[in-house]
């Protein structure tokens, strides 16, 4: 599930959260200073989190707004490596539709995964779009289909 802090979608607000929830199953959020408290992340760990965010939304609002699409809001899971013993975070997850919300700017077109969450058109169309608009499709690549189950 997705938490809106301060403002409504789309209006050009940005709050880093650290946010551990699973609204979707009625499991509750968890502030900062639980998360410090019960040792899953110092303060620092938080600190770098917020920083990692920061990057990824000035990085991907940038890309984004070069090709007409508004970035709304994303989601990161962060996790951590181990290079000899100094530790790192890292983005652990896809960025993409399925992980940010993102608009068309001139016509405010959902290009995201509330395509398919609100049942407002074809998601493969819109995903096909972003991925059109940054260049990674070769122009007469078509959307892929639904998979067909074989028995």
């Amino acid at each position: 599930g997705r938490v809106l802090l301060g403002g409504e979608a789309g209006d050009g607000l940005f709050f880093p959260a650290t946010i551990i929830a699973d609204l979707d199953n009625d499991n509750p959020l968890v502030a900062e200073e639980h998360i410090v408290a019960l040792g899953w992340a110092s303060q620092q760990d938080l600190d770098d989190m917020v920083a990692i965010a920061l990057r990824v939304n000035d990085f991907t609002s940038g890309i984004l707004f070069g090709v007409g699409i508004k970035l709304i809001d994303f989601k990161l899971e962060i996790g951590r490596i181990w290079e000899n013993e100094y530790q790192r975070l890292i983005v652990a997850d896809e960025i993409s539709p399925d992980t940010c919300r993102l608009w068309d700017m001139e016509t405010g077109e959902k290009l995201d995964k509330d395509v398919f969450r609100h049942d407002i058109g074809n998601v493969a169309d819109a995903y096909t779009e972003v991925a059109r608009r940054l260049g990674v499709l070769q122009q007469n690549n078509q959307p892929v289909t639904k998979p067909t189950l074989i028995n």
